[in-house]
C-alpha cells in the first residue's frame, strides 16, 4: 500500500500535494496540479529521496514532465506496470485493468503509461461504494460493500475477455482488494 509507510521494507518519505483531491486527478485531468507533483518531487529528492512515485493511476500524464524535473527515477501510475506483466504472460493472454473510473480513463492516459490501446478496460464506478467514497474523499468506507464493487467489476472484465491472464490496479487504493 503505496499510502503505508509500514508497508514498505525501505524508508519512505511522504509529501502532499495541495489540491490534489480524487476529483482533480480523475475528472479534471490533473491540470491544476502538475506544478505541485513537481515541487512535491523536488522537495523529496532534497529530503533524499531516490526515487517517486504517485498514487493515482491517471498521474501518467504527468511522466514526462515529472521525468524532466528531477534526476531520479518517476514512476506516476501503476498502468505503468502494463507491459511488464503482459510480457510474462503466454501469447494467448492479455493484461486487464481494473480502474476505479473507466469513463474518465482515456485513451492519452494509457499512451502516457506505454499501454497498448487495446487492453480490456472495466471500472468500479458502477458500484456502491468504493468509487463512490474514494472520487468523494469521503471519511469511511463499508469495506465489505467496496470488496463487492471490486468483485463485481472483476468478473464484468473476465465475462468480457475470456483470455486474461493478469489484472493491473489503475487505483493504488485497490491494492487492499486485491
Amino acid at each position: 500500500d503505496i499510502a503505508n509507510a509500514r508497508t514498505w521494507s525501505v524508508p519512505v518519505h511522504y509529501r502532499v500535494v495541495p489540491g490534489a483531491t480524487p476529483k482533480a486527478a480523475v475528472f479534471d485531468g490533473g491540470k491544476e496540479i502538475l506544478d505541485g507533483f513537481i515541487d512535491a518531487a523536488k522537495q523529496l529528492v532534497k529530503m533524499g529521496a531516490d526515487g517517486i512515485t504517485t498514487n493515482c493511476g491517471f498521474l501518467s500524464l504527468f511522466q514526462e514532465k515529472m521525468t524532466e524535473a528531477v534526476n531520479v527515477p518517476v514512476a506516476t501510475s501503476s498502468l505503468m506496470q502494463v507491459n511488464m506483466v503482459k510480457s510474462l504472460l503466454p501469447k494467448n493472454k492479455k493484461v486487464g485493468i481494473l480502474t476505479i473510473h473507466k469513463p474518465s480513463l482515456k485513451e492519452e492516459h494509457l499512451k502516457a503509461a506505454n499501454v497498448p490501446l487495446d487492453t480490456p478496460i472495466v471500472g468500479t464506478e458502477n458500484g456502491k461504494e468504493f468509487s463512490r467514497v474514494i472520487l468523494n474523499d469521503e471519511k469511511e468506507m463499508d469495506v465489505d460493500l467496496a470488496r463487492q464493487d471490486h468483485l463485481d467489476a472483476t468478473e464484468e472484465l473476465m465475462k468480457k475477455n475470456s483470455n486474461i491472464g493478469a489484472i493491473v490496479m489503475e487505483c493504488t487504493n485497490m491494492s487492499h482488494f486485491a
